[in-house]
């Protein structure tokens, strides 16, 4: 392996950016954004456009794009956190139908401001390898199916391995509504857009507090009606947030690129995004330059809400990830894995994403995407300009606008919740690897205490 961490094989591939000039001291805006991710990027843009005049400052510790927008797994997929099943069927439907549109809104945007992020719409193929994993599958069919406008499509094995063949595989779960990117080029595309629209980004400033009318950073502070938090994973390293959200881990390996007899072999030929139904789930792509992009948990969270630095990943985690990907296609072994990173997401108590805006305090909020932000963000940052703008639309009403979830456990009850919860996860895969089509016990215990079972 040639690379670990570096931030994430995607920015070492293209170059880390030079670096925009943090704040000069204090300054005034109209509406200051924390973070400039996705989220707080998507916000600007959305802003700038609807009122050009409008003067928005971005904020950001490190550059645009440094944390899990320039590391996650490049889908840009139609799920939310906490969706269909908290929300009700017509709650959960409005849900769904702007998540679909959100996936083709980021995909005309990416085309209208020219950001060649590799963008390519295959879809999102499931996998189960275990009859539970089967079982869970064909629930999740049926659930989908009940929904209006559905297209979802349940596979069996044969066309599940005439779309991409994975080792073992019993079937799959298929729907449109994604597609692969390369998400540093998105980061770097959208930053670069933001400020020809005349948003100001101002790098390497650590907010220290966010205050009704004011972001506090370390070089000064800035002055606004409105202050956006679109922090997600770093979230708890702002004052007074330290339990809002919780940073998950999450950790990816990338192969050398592959033969052209490799990708005939397997199938995969046409973007889709790849996951399965094990509880410790994993995710990949195959990249633009033929690579697979693969990810899973390695270490899921760190003691006190620690964040690393460089997205460094330790050997056991590659070892298993590296493991995981030759299981599931045994021909690429073929090249070695040449990069490793990690980053963190943000995961509220109650595993549900929100957005929202306190008209009293001018204070607003986005994030807790429990790692499906691609799209999320897109639809988080319209919104977000929606509420401060005051527009009265079909988005200001979805349901997850203003949700709030209680505040995780004190340390050390979260980190040994965490680790056991995991520890629980990898138990009941390897239990349901045994066969049997029951999901484990283990499993559905562990959901309810961890407040993934709703």
């Amino acid at each position: 392996m040639t690379g670990n961490g570096g931030v994430s094989f995607w920015w070492q591939q293209i170059g880390l950016p030079a670096g925009r000039p943090p704040l000069p001291g204090d300054r005034d805006a109209d509406v200051a954004i924390v973070g400039a991710g996705y989220t707080g990027l998507w916000a600007a843009y959305y802003l700038k456009t609807l009122q050009p005049d409008l003067r928005v400052t971005v904020l950001e510790q490190r550059f645009a794009g440094f944390g899990a927008s320039g590391r996650n797994g490049g889908w840009l997929t139609n799920s939310v956190t906490g969706g269909r099943a908290r929300y009700g069927r017509a709650g959960g439907a409005r849900q769904q139908q702007a998540m679909n549109e959100t996936v083709d809104e980021v995909i005309r945007v990416a085309g209208a401001e020219g950001i060649d992020a590799d963008v390519r719409k295959g879809g999102e193929l499931n996998v189960a390898r275990t009859p539970a994993q089967l079982a869970r599958l064909r629930t999740a069919h049926a659930e989908e199916a009940s929904w209006p406008h559905t297209d979802v499509e349940l596979w069996g094995p044969r066309r599940t391995a005439a779309h991409v063949r994975v080792t073992g595989a019993l079937g799959g779960l298929w729907h449109p509504h994604c597609a692969r990117i390369h998400p540093a080029k998105l980061a770097r595309g959208l930053a670069d857009a933001v400020e020809r629209l005349g948003v100001t980004i101002h790098e390497d400033t650590t907010v220290r507090t966010i205050e009704p009318g004011r972001a506090v950073t370390d070089r000064g502070t800035v002055r606004a009606a409105h202050v956006l938090r679109a922090t997600e994973g770093f979230t708890p390293g702002l004052s007074g947030q330290h339990r809002t959200w919780l940073p998950m881990n999450s950790s990816m390996v990338v192969t050398a690129p592959l033969p052209a007899d490799f990708w005939d072999e397997v199938g995969w030929a046409d973007a889709a995004t790849l996951g399965d139904l094990a509880h410790v789930y994993m995710y990949a792509q195959r990249t633009a330059d033929d690579r697979i992009a693969f990810g899973g948990r390695g270490v899921p969270y760190r003691y006190g809400s620690r964040v690393d630095a460089d997205g460094r990943t330790q050997q056991r985690t590659v070892r298993a990830l590296t493991a995981l990907l030759r299981e599931f296609f045994p021909g690429a072994a073929r090249v070695p894995v040449e990069h490793a990173w990690s980053g963190v997401l943000g995961v509220p108590r109650d595993w549900a994403a929100t957005v929202g805006l306190d008209p009293a305090t001018g204070l607003g909020w986005a994030g807790g995407y429990v790692g499906t932000g691609v799209a999320t963000t897109n639809l988080a940052g319209r919104t977000l300009a929606d509420l401060v703008l005051g527009r009265d639309t079909d988005l200001v009403s979805l349901p997850w606008v203003g949700h709030r979830s209680r505040r995780w456990e004190v340390e050390p009850l979260r980190w040994t919740a965490v680790q056991g919860l995991y520890a629980a996860y990898h138990l009941a895969d390897r239990w349901e690897s045994r066969g049997g089509e029951r999901t484990s016990p283990i499993a559905r215990l562990a959901d309810v205490v961890s407040g993934r079972g709703h």
